[in-house]
């Protein structure tokens, strides 16, 4: 994790982009932000670019690959796993059976889309500041 590479969104709903996108730029968060429509886009892109995302913040339903199957194929991506990006989900999909299965895999954290703008603005300011101070292996890049 660079504390200046991309945060990267992976979210099919332009509306939620959108509302992303504004808290973002509200909070006055420095990184670049870019958006992926689904998983398989967003891999591509994982698996080619030279950056070192700052964070993923992934929805869990999208088409052609949801978050929880992207995230199995990051973890078995030896290359990816040693970037250790962060990734956190950002969903509806508040299901305790969803929750569980995604704990599963090596995911740091789960938080509910509210409906808010505020609560939404809360959610990703907690995200940001925590990655922001934790220490980790990619801290210094």
């Amino acid at each position: 994790m660079s504390v200046k590479g991309p945060i990267i969104s992976i979210e099919d709903d332009v509306d939620d982009q959108f509302l992303i996108k504004s808290v973002i730029e509200e909070l006055d968060i420095p990184n670049e932000l870019l958006f992926f429509g689904n998983g398989v886009e967003a891999l591509l892109y994982l698996e080619t670019t030279r950056d070192q995302p700052f964070l993923i913040i992934c929805d869990i339903n999208m088409p052609v690959m949801n978050g929880l199957e992207l995230r199995e194929r990051i973890d078995k991506n030896e290359y990816l796993r040693k970037k250790s990006i962060p990734f956190v989900f950002l969903s509806t999909a508040d299901n305790p059976l969803v929750i569980e299965t995604a704990y599963e895999s090596t995911i740091q954290g789960f938080f509910k889309k509210e409906n808010s703008f505020e609560e939404l603005k809360t959610r990703i300011r907690v995200m940001y500041d925590y990655w922001a101070y934790c220490l980790h292996p990619n801290h210094y890049l």
